[in-house]
């Protein structure tokens, strides 16, 4: 799901969240009309105009990379440091939501939409080295459909399973074969392109997906993109120059970006990030609804702007662990895989009150996937809803054999407590205030939540490796096409989260999403395909894999000596124009 490119992630993974999956934030401010001091911006119209070179951009990032390859990153806190180092083929417009030219300067296909030819501009690598077909092979054939290679990658350049034919027709042209019509074709091959070059020899020799780790000589890593790493010093900061050989320029010829360095503090703690925004130690923020009150007074000094960007795409939910190879009491793992179990425990979420006292109104409760920000599928008449009803959880879970104690707290069968471990990233507000909204909530229809904060590196650890966790409070960043989001809904995903990369799916309604989703990925009919993605979500929300909460506005500040500031909740529009007078 973390699929974008160029400089946005720079700035947009302070703005999009923390984090892997776009953790969220905290605790409100008192409503006033100071919110009148907070900013929409419609781009529908809006052009940059020709900047100024040089300057030096501040801005802040919540956690270090756990890799600095591309293809194995999984989190936003990796993809928010790596990705301006790299390109895709194409590039995805946020004011059209179109994809156009990125390292290819054009393409063309045949009258049935099966085979692409791809046309490369004249790019070069940070060391000088031309960008070549033979680049986008390899990476393609060696790299992405390398089996031996864990990427989630992977599970967005397939159709029906089954990969893309790519070769090289000659040095600046490749030929894409797939075995049937994508819909997202153009979208699916912005998946960074990576130097044979340098790789190659990691790739045969079994080594790949430990090269380029955080400990990695900045020179060594190469890429094509705005900005080139040359300082990372881990828990402290991360610098950036313009990459010399980038070759996108204005209309008047001068080189992009206009900013020449961005230099990036690592800061961990979110109210010392607000600190240092607030003392002029960074130039973009993104606001937390626990922020407002403190940010409104300085606002109104013309200091910087607040802008609401709208409606996410992200999503904040609890996913229980149902993988049965997870290292958690069998007992626990059979009340978990029980719908009417996680049904339960829905009811007992009290959205409307998260999202009134943890956002300040600035969130809209969800029950699925699916945001106001996925305009197609968004019906909130469609999904199934579980209104926050603790005394509905309650009955349920007594009606599937739960017995209440004489202490109060709800038994099995077998006399277990119904009792289980709720972790999240700490230090992330928002989410620990949901947190114990949730214990506090269980605990009175008799479950007892021990809930606990962890770092976020290690969070996604458990999440995702040893699988040593019974439930999470955590979120995802969303996509403009559902279909890049295969890598968590197919049950094979490599963030199938709450038992990734099955075998084959472990019950008949994940099977059933996988044939929506793999139905939807080959037809070309937008309303048909519409169809069968809220199908697929319709399940998703019956089923309550993942006990959806809200999903939230996004506030970023800006400073106002950053000039061309076009941010939406889509990414930065044209932000390789932003310049500093």
């Amino acid at each position: 799901m973390m699929i974008k490119q160029t400089v946005k992630y720079i700035l947009l993974s302070i703005l999009l969240i923390v984090g892997m999956f776009l953790p969220i934030y905290f605790i409100s401010p008192e409503k006033s009309e100071n919110v009148n001091l907070i900013k929409s911006i419609d781009i529908s119209n809006l052009e940059p105009q020709i900047g100024k070179e040089g300057g030096t951009l501040q801005r802040l990032l919540s956690s270090d990379a756990k890799t600095l390859n591309p293809v194995m990153a999984q989190e936003t806190s990796s993809t928010a440091i790596i990705s301006p180092l790299f390109n895709g083929l194409t590039k995805t417009n946020v004011k059209t939501l179109l994809p156009e030219p990125d390292l290819a300067e054009k393409w063309e296909s045949n009258k049935e939409g099966t085979v692409w030819r791809f046309y490369l501009r004249d790019a070069k690598w940070f060391d000088g080295k031309p960008v070549t077909a033979d680049d986008v092979v390899f990476t393609y054939n060696q790299i992405y459909y390398n089996d031996s290679i864990p990427t989630s990658s992977r599970d967005v350049l397939t159709v029906e399973g089954k990969p893309f034919k790519v070769r090289k027709i000659d040095d600046k042209t490749v030929e894409f074969e797939l075995p049937k019509p994508f819909a997202v074709f153009l979208n699916a091959v912005s998946q960074p392109i990576l130097p044979k070059h340098i790789l190659e020899k990691s790739v045969k020799e079994g080594k790949f997906p430990s090269t380029w780790n955080v400990n990695t000589d900045p020179s060594q890593i190469v890429g094509t993109g705005p900005y080139r790493l040359v300082k990372y010093q881990l828990g402290q900061y991360v610098v950036y120059e313009r990459n010399p050989y980038y070759w996108e320029r204005d209309e008047i010829g001068n080189q992009l970006p206009y900013i020449k360095v961005i230099k990036s503090q690592i800061v961990k703690d979110p109210n010392v990030s607000l600190i240092k925004f607030l003392s002029g130690e960074s130039d973009i923020y993104g606001v937390r609804p626990s922020d407002l009150g403190k940010l409104m007074e300085q606002a109104k000094k013309g200091d910087f702007t607040i802008y609401n960007l709208g409606a996410t795409p992200s999503t904040l939910f609890i996913v229980f662990n149902q993988n049965p190879k997870a290292p958690i009491p069998p007992y626990k793992l059979r009340w978990f895989q029980d719908k009417r179990f996680r049904q339960a425990i829905s009811y007992a979420i009290d959205r409307e009150g998260i999202a009134s006292m943890v956002y300040n109104g600035l969130a809209t409760p969800i029950y699925t996937a699916v945001t106001p920000a996925n305009r197609r599928l968004y019906d909130e008449s469609y999904y199934p809803k579980y209104p926050y009803n603790l005394k509905k959880a309650k009955e349920i879970l007594l009606s599937i054999g739960f017995k209440e104690g004489k202490d109060g707290y709800l038994y099995d069968t077998e006399n277990h407590r119904l009792s289980f471990t709720l972790i999240t990233n700490a230090g992330n507000k928002e989410r620990e205030a949901i947190g114990n909204i949730v214990k506090e909530d269980l605990k009175k229809i008799g479950v007892e939540v021990n809930f606990q904060g962890l770092d976020f590196n290690n969070l996604v650890s458990k999440l995702m490796s040893s699988f040593d966790y019974d439930a999470v409070i955590i979120g995802l960043t969303g996509s403009m096409d559902p279909y890049f989001g295969q890598n968590v809904w197919l049950s094979s995903g490599q963030m199938h989260m709450w038992y990734p990369k099955q075998p084959k799916p472990q019950t008949d309604w994940e099977a059933n999403i996988d044939k929506f989703f793999n139905q939807a990925a080959i037809e070309i009919d937008q309303s048909k395909r519409d169809k069968l993605y809220k199908e697929a979500f319709k399940i998703i929300g019956e089923y309550q894999p993942m006990i959806f909460i809200v999903a939230p506005q996004e506030l970023v500040a800006v400073r106002n000596r950053l000039k061309n500031v076009f941010p939406t909740v889509w990414g930065w529009y044209k932000d390789e124009y932003m310049f500093i007078p």
